[in-house]
Parts: C-alpha cells; sequence; structure tokens
C-alpha cells in the first residue's frame, strides 16, 4: 500500500496546508483582490468536477464570514447558459475560476468569455499555467500533485478560497487560527487512518456520504473520491433527506458515512442512529462525538478542531479521500490509475 502515490498525497496534506498558508501570507496582490470585491459584488466560484465542489464548499464561508452573496456554478452552465447566471457588462460579480491544473478547457472557455465581457476574475490554480496567464488576479499555489485524483491539491484549493473570504472580512484571529490546522489534522490523520483501512475491509457493496448546510458538498467531493478510487457505487444526499426514500438500500453491505454539522448534530445523529437500528454500518465525522453516538458507530472521528464550521469543512473530507483509496487497494485496484480518468479535461475546439 505504501507504493500508491495517491495515498501518499494524501498523508503529505498537512504539509501542503503549510505551504499554501505561507504562500497566502506573503501573496503580493492582496490590494487588487480587495479592489474586485468592494461595493457589494456577487462571489461567482467556478469549476469543473472536484473543482465545482471546492466552489461549492467554499460559498459558506463568503456568506458567514464576509458576509458577502455567493455561489458556485459549474464552468459548463456558465459557458451554455451566460445570461442565466448574470454575466452582463453591468453585473457586479468577482468570478473565480478554480482548476488544479490552469488547463481545464471548460474553465478555459469561462476564462476567455469573462475577457470578452471586460469582466476581471480571480485565478486558482497549482503553479503557473495557461489560467493563471489570463486571471487578472491570479493565485498559483505551491501544490506538487501527481497523481490524477485531487486530494491534497483539493483541500489546498479549498483553503485558498476560506483564506480568501477570512482575508478579505479583515478578520485577523480568524487568520490566525488557520495556522493550526495542518498540525492538527496530522495527528487525527495518524489517530484514525488505521481505523479507515480496517473499516473499508469489511464485506461491503455500496457506500454513502451524507452532509448538511456546508459539509453536503464536501459529501459530494467524499462520493466522488470513492467512485474514482475504487470504481464503486457510490451515492451522496443531504443527510435528513436520506430518510426519504434513499435509506431503502440500508443494509449491512453498505457503508454510510455521516459529515456532521454543529448546527444540525442532533437532527443528523439521529439519523446515524436510525440507519443503526436499521441493520446498517454507519461511519461518524463530527467535531465534537457524544459518548453515545460514539458507542453505537462503526467509527467515529473527533476533529475538535477551532475554527467555524465554514472553514473545518476542509478538515471533513480527507476521510472519504482515504476510504476511496483504501477501498481501492483492498479490491486489488491501482487508484493511481483510476479507469477512464485522466489528470486534466481538455476537448476539442
Amino acid at each position: 500500500m505504501s507504493n500508491s502515490r495517491t495515498l501518499e498525497e494524501i498523508f503529505e496534506q498537512p504539509q501542503s496546508w503549510l505551504d499554501t498558508l505561507a504562500y497566502l501570507d506573503q501573496f503580493d496582490h492582496w490590494d487588487a483582490v480587495s479592489d474586485l470585491c468592494g461595493g457589494g459584488a456577487e462571489w461567482l466560484l467556478i469549476g469543473c468536477g472536484s473543482s465545482y465542489c471546492i466552489a461549492a464548499a467554499a460559498v459558506p464561508a463568503f456568506k458567514e464570514i464576509l458576509l458577502a452573496p455567493a455561489r458556485a456554478i459549474p464552468a459548463s452552465e456558465l459557458l451554455l447558459f451566460p445570461e442565466q447566471n448574470l454575466l452582463s457588462a453591468s453585473t457586479r460579480v468577482v468570478p473565480v475560476l478554480i482548476s488544479r491544473s490552469g488547463y481545464t478547457s471548460e474553465v478555459l472557455r469561462t476564462a476567455r468569455l469573462l475577457r470578452q465581457r471586460n469582466i476581471p476574475f480571480i485565478g486558482i490554480s497549482c503553479e503557473h499555467n495557461e489560467l493563471s496567464a489570463l486571471a487578472d488576479v491570479p493565485f498559483e499555489l505551491p501544490v506538487h500533485e501527481k497523481s490524477t485524483v485531487m486530494t491534497r491539491s483539493f483541500t489546498s484549493m479549498l483553503l485558498t478560497l476560506q483564506y480568501i473570504a477570512a482575508r478579505c472580512s479583515g478578520n485577523l484571529e480568524l487568520i490566525r487560527r488557520f495556522a493550526a490546522l495542518p498540525g492538527n489534522v496530522k495527528q487525527l490523520l495518524a489517530k484514525f487512518a488505521p481505523s479507515i483501512e480496517r473499516l473499508v475491509a469489511g464485506d461491503f457493496e455500496n457506500f454513502v456520504f451524507l452532509g448538511q448546510g456546508s459539509l453536503f458538498a464536501i459529501a459530494q467531493e467524499c462520493a466522488i473520491k470513492t467512485t474514482e478510487a475504487s470504481q464503486s457505487y457510490v451515492q451522496s444526499y443531504h443527510t435528513l433527506e436520506f430518510r426519504h426514500g434513499p435509506k431503502s438500500i440500508v443494509s449491512s453491505r453498505v457503508l454510510t458515512t455521516l459529515l456532521i454539522s454543529e448546527a444540525g448534530y442532533a437532527e443528523e445523529s439521529a439519523m446515524a442512529l436510525e440507519i443503526k437500528k436499521l441493520g446498517g454500518a454507519a461511519a461518524v465525522i463530527a467535531n465534537d462525538v457524544a459518548e453515545q453516538l460514539s458507542q453505537s458507530a462503526d467509527l467515529s472521528i473527533d476533529l475538535r478542531l477551532d475554527v467555524p464550521e465554514c472553514i473545518r469543512s476542509v478538515a471533513y473530507v480527507i476521510w472519504g479521500q482515504l476510504i476511496g483509496v483504501y477501498l481501492g487497494l483492498h479490491k486489488g485496484l491501482d487508484p493511481d490509475q483510476p479507469h477512464n480518468l485522466s489528470r486534466v479535461v481538455v476537448l476539442q475546439d
């Protein structure tokens, strides 16, 4: 298992976060970012695939920390229906284009569309590339990822967006609290990764990820990671929507992972207990897991992170990454070479 580069990059995330935070602390163009976001502009966070999940997961930080309107849009939606997405010349928006490689076709086409309409935009990617060359304000993160499946690039770009929201809000205390995340998560990885490896070695056929609020997009990304790395049948739902039909699949052969929020803890933990009563397997991840839930769940991960939930979401996705990669390895697959996938989606013009 140590030969899996994807697995190695999952465990390298705390160092990638340290490198990313150091880069952001020294970033030279914060004044340009502030100029873009002034006057109550709406933030449009744009990506494809996992990068779209980054966008959706970052929206709560802009709403709750910056108190600004924000929404996530797949690049394809913006390209096909630009007027529906408020891309008229008079619209006050701050588009943020997200792409690990900076060469994703739909993202670059969106960048050119914004250029044609004289709408300045931010680009977030890893290293210098075509997207950063087009962007008015490029963030070129020092994250060098070799794997096809996005892991540390995902969390580093999400952390960057959350940092941007905190920086633009002027909340210096919150910015300081980012610094503790890498060390805390490194300890959590050492503590809980072996338990995840043992759990997915069970006789499971299907997998479900549940989340509410800022954690719903993370549940979707966990499902994508598990699908990519293990070629398994995986679904994601809003936690409380699961009882409205989808819970019919619950059995001992289905592993349901619940990403439990602080605001919805009582209702969401009740959903986990309901799954157990129905004979299902449940893994739970929360910032403070109560004793009853910890004793009932097949696995409980207690984060205990001292940041708001809209920032803490970055630490939830790692466990879905591990489930996917450990499961793929358990099935005898190579998560470094996922079926039908490449690192970059490049389309013919």
